[in-house]
């Protein structure tokens, strides 16, 4: 296991400590028990396809369906 030094507000800290000795447990597990919840969230609400993340934008810009079918959309692309 790796180890990770960090500076926490005296707030945080004393938070992090009630938690401890509510659970019966020391700061580092506290500590290790909020990260593996926070990352699991993030990567289960980052997965899916470049449309599931963006879905809520699909419809809301205006112009041409396919900017391939007018030549004039398409002047100077790739120079």
């Amino acid at each position: 296991m790796k180890t990770l030094s960090l500076k926490l507000p005296e707030a945080v800290d004393n938070q992090i400590s009630a938690i401890a000795r509510q659970q019966r447990s020391n700061k580092s597990e506290v500590v290790r028990s909020a990260l593996d919840a926070y990352l699991a969230d993030r990567s289960v609400s980052q997965q899916g396809s470049a449309l599931d993340l963006a879905g809520d934008l699909v419809g809301t810009l205006e112009g041409p369906d396919d900017l391939s079918s007018e030549s004039k959309y398409m002047q100077g692309y790739g120079q």
